[in-house]
């Protein structure tokens, strides 16, 4: 599978931003789907991840509340919905896929990786 994201950008703090991630392929509904983020500096981290059908999520403490991730299977789409951003949430943002049903959170639970999108959030 390929992986496009897009959807960055620069916003000021207490905004929102959506981000995309498409996906190539039929099979699209088979992969559990992340999204990472990587600020300049520090290591890639989990942000969110959605199971093949969308009935189990998970988010990184630092964005519950605030982000949510859905998919559009029918679309070959995953998004995340940013709100209430703040400076700290400047990143690279990555969305990831693959095929094992098990493990969300850690770089190695995916296979397949887009190439990245900036949010820079200002105060």
């Amino acid at each position: 599978v390929q992986l496009q994201a897009s959807g960055g950008g620069l916003v000021q703090a207490g905004g929102s931003l959506r981000l995309s991630c498409a996906a190539s392929g039929r099979t699209f509904s088979s992969y559990k789907m992340g999204w990472f983020r990587q600020a300049p500096g520090k290591e890639r981290e989990s942000v969110a991840a959605i199971s093949r059908n969308g009935g189990s999520l998970y988010y990184a403490d630092s964005v519950k509340g605030r982000f949510t991730i859905s998919r559009d299977n029918g679309k070959n789409t995953v998004y995340l919905q940013m709100n209430s951003l703040k400076p700290e949430d400047t990143a690279v943002y990555y969305c990831a896929a693959d095929l094992r049903v098990y493990g969300v959170g850690l770089e190695t639970d995916y296979d397949y990786w887009g190439q990245g999108t900036l949010v820079t959030v200002y105060s």
